[in-house]
Formats: structure tokens, sequence, C-alpha cells
């Protein structure tokens, strides 16, 4: 059974209605859909259990292979400025842990996203099914190519830096 995020009983709801209220709003971010997106989402359950308390923080934090979740502030900011309408797929490069591409599924008809270390692409698989998300589909690889196969995008967004030619990235 998914988890129900306003649940009352949720030791982290109060901060995550300040953090819309104070790091996002407060910041110019103004698109309803986003903020009310992101009040839903619970960020503490895509970090590490020991991070829990800092999740509505207004800086990234670790999750692992040497990854970070970022800032809500940035993942606020890149999803209004994609301007993803209900009946869009996006394609997202860089999943991590899932919860921008959580955040996206909440406003687009479908998430396509392509995370590269495969230990991350199966903890963001186990949060959607968690939360019953249901129209994110998560595959690996480096993304630097975008995923294809399933091009052309009209709506992409891009959380990692991929680089195709290794040797011209030094």
């Amino acid at each position: 059974m998914p988890i129900d995020p306003y649940n009352p009983s949720d030791p982290y709801l109060e901060a995550r209605v300040r953090m819309v209220a104070t790091q996002l709003r407060g910041r110019g971010i103004r698109d309803e859909r986003v903020l009310e997106a992101m009040a839903v989402v619970p960020r503490h359950e895509f970090v590490p259990h020991e991070l829990w308390s800092q999740a509505y923080g207004d800086h990234p934090l670790p999750v692992g292979g040497g990854q970070t979740i970022s800032q809500p502030y940035i993942v606020a900011l890149m999803i209004e400025a994609l301007a993803a309408g209900s009946g869009d797929t996006v394609l997202e490069i860089g999943t991590g842990t899932g919860y921008e591409a959580a955040v996206l599924s909440r406003i687009a008809a479908r998430v396509l996203t392509v995370e590269r270390i495969e230990s991350l692409a199966s903890s963001a698989r186990e949060n959607f099914t968690r939360f019953g998300y249901d129209n994110i589909e998560v595959s690996v690889g480096d993304g630097s190519e975008g995923l294809p196969g399933s091009a052309p995008h009209k709506r992409i967004i891009v959380a990692a830096a991929a680089v195709a030619d290794r040797r011209r990235a030094r």
C-alpha cells in the first residue's frame, strides 16, 4: 500500500510545509503545481535514514555512490522552468534515489528517467513502488545521449552531468 504523504502522524509533514512556504514560495517559485507536488512528496524518504532530520534543509544531501539529492529550491526552480504539462512525457537524466522524478510524476503524464549507478536506480524503483508512482520508468545508463529508442522528447531535465566522451572531459 502506498505511503500517505499527508499522514498527520508524519513527523516531517510540518517541515515539508514550511520548506514549501519559505524556501520555495518565499524565493519566487509561483507554479502551484510545483508547490503542491513538493508539499506532497516526502523528501526524507529519498535520503538515508540518518539524514532524515536534515531532509527539508536548504541544501543538497548525499545519497550514496558519490551522488547527492539536489537542494529543494533547485529542484523546484528546474521543474518550474521545464514548464511540463499534464499530458507531457519528461526525460530526466540523473535519477539518484528518485526525488525529482517523484515530484515530476505529480505534474507530467509520464517520466522516463536514466541513472548510471545501478544501486541508485534500484533504490529509486523501490521508492516509486512504495509510493505508488506508476508513471515513472527507470533505465540504467550514462544518459549522455538521452534515452535511445524513446526520442524525441519535448521536455528534458538534467539533474546530473553526463559526459559522452570522457577523453574530452579531462
